[in-house]
């Protein structure tokens, strides 16, 4: 299972989101995305040799934003998964980071 068990995480991550957009909670929803991208971001970086166990989702996720090579369109998703909400608890662009989490698994793992 260790293998696989970024996966298992992730997707445990994106059920929550959408559980908790299913029940109106958009800002739960961006939580559990971001943590989402942060074990997709954790998985790309041990694959190519680093380990992060020690940072959270979110410090991985900006790591991954100084990344060479990244896909296109990688990093605006990594941007986006950063952005601070405004004092109305909205994103600044409108974006669906539940969305670009899935995307950016497929972006970066491919599995």
């Amino acid at each position: 299972m260790q293998t696989r068990d970024w996966r298992w995480k992730f997707d445990r991550e994106m059920r929550m989101a959408a559980q908790a957009r299913a029940q109106g909670n958009e800002g739960k929803a961006r939580v559990c995305a971001r943590r989402a991208a942060g074990i997709v971001a954790m998985e790309y970086l041990k694959r190519r040799g680093v380990s992060t166990p020690n940072m959270t989702a979110y410090d991985r996720v900006k790591f991954l934003r100084t990344w060479p090579d990244l896909p296109p369109g990688a990093t605006e998703v990594i941007d986006h998964m950063t952005l601070r909400v405004n004092e109305n608890y909205e994103l600044p662009v409108d974006v669906d980071l539940v969305a670009e989490a899935q995307w950016l698994a497929e972006a970066l793992l491919g599995d």
